[in-house]
């Protein structure tokens, strides 16, 4: 072979090799573009999130091989799963979560700080009387019709539990300062029961027996030592709840939220009720999703959810954030009634939370005593 064809071959597959380099590098831009440009909505977010890209990746590609009974995959709107990538930064990197030590000082000379921004957020696409839906199905839903009928279940004049509270991701702490910002080593995931959301469902198991509601609390850590498989291990704690208790009507499980843009930002969601800060709260209702999933109760829980919010605005203004309606499922198709609430988010305090943990209580048992 010639030189000169020799140097011309060569040149050929050169070319051909950076522009395959450069078809491959589109292709992952484009990927990410999708991801990292959707709107920051205020959904729930700490939910079933991947730890890396690579898990994005995989749950990205399964996301039509959403299963039925309590696995961590539960999303079948695409658009609802790339969503959820801007919010949980928090994942542990490994299974281990230690608890932190307090007592020490930290030196935050050398780290960098992200900015908190509090509002009281409100608005979306469905609005009945002092509170908002978001309906991001392509269900049209009655709000005056679901609030107005019965639920499934009358309170019974018993000691037994009629409440559940379990917690899916029961590690999901708060902040432990109301400053306006965070440091980058701040880490809101905690084994301590005194700082994560357990605390929180204290606080609402509290104010249910105050009201002569029995409750469980199952206080097992169904994400630690593994994130992964949570909601599998929060449905059997679940059904041998149920099994033991068949007295319970109402199941919750108890979150906290994480919004926090590309850039760092994390978003405080607040209200003021007599001269005190707390955290709002998010109500989850999923539905059959076209007979996708198993489960036929999900009107009784929109029923549930519905009035929980609106009975949350009557006595407390501005508790609620939208109410979120969607396409999932996380367990919900467990017990008669169950509901996924969401206290606050990561950029809330400890006290703030439990605070809400305290009115929520109160509302939850309204809603049940009008029961009657």
């Amino acid at each position: 072979m010639k030189i000169s064809e020799r140097i011309s071959k060569t040149i050929v597959m050169s070319v051909a090799a950076v522009m395959s380099v450069f078809g491959t590098v589109c292709v992952s831009a484009r990927f990410m573009n999708n991801i990292h440009t959707q709107d920051v909505q205020l959904a729930a977010v700490g939910l079933t999130m991947p730890d890396t890209m690579e898990q994005a990746q995989t749950l990205f590609n399964n996301s039509t091989k959403n299963t039925t009974n309590g696995t961590d995959a539960k999303i079948s709107d695409l658009s609802i799963t790339t969503d959820f990538l801007l919010k949980e930064n928090d994942l542990p990197d490994d299974t281990d979560l230690a608890v932190k030590d307090r007592t020490t000082d930290v030196d935050h000379t050398l780290e960098q700080s992200f900015l908190v921004t509090e509002s009281l957020y409100r608005e979306s696409n469905m609005s009945f009387d002092n509170f908002f839906v978001k309906n991001s199905t392509d269900l049209s839903i009655d709000i005056k019709t679901y609030i107005s009928a019965k639920l499934p279940y009358t309170l019974e004049n018993t000691t037994e539990p009629q409440v559940l509270i379990v917690h899916t991701h029961a590690t999901e702490s708060y902040m432990e300062e109301d400053l306006g910002y965070y440091y980058e080593s701040f880490y809101p995931r905690d084994t301590d029961d005194s700082y994560n959301v357990i605390s929180v469902g204290n606080a609402i198991e509290k104010k249910l027996q105050q009201s002569g509601i029995g409750v469980a609390h199952c206080t097992e850590h169904h994400d630690d030592p593994q994130y992964y498989g949570a909601y599998d291990n929060c449905a059997d704690s679940i059904n041998e709840y149920l099994k033991k208790y068949p007295t319970i009507k109402l199941v919750l499980d108890i979150h906290r939220d994480s919004i926090t843009t590309d850039e760092g930002e994390k978003y405080k969601p607040t209200f003021v009720y007599n001269g005190k800060k707390a955290a709002q709260i998010m109500i989850m209702c999923g539905n059959e999703n076209y007979g996708y999933y198993d489960f036929p109760n999900w009107e009784d829980n929109l029923r549930l959810g519905l009035k929980l919010q609106n009975t949350a605005e009557n006595k407390y203004p501005g508790m609620t954030r939208p109410l979120y309606f969607g396409n999932f499922m996380y367990n919900m198709n467990l017990g008669t009634t169950s509901l996924l609430i969401e206290v606050g988010s990561d950029a809330n305090t400890l006290t703030e939370a439990q605070y809400t943990g305290e009115l929520l209580g109160d509302v939850i048992a309204t809603v049940l005593k009008s029961t009657v």
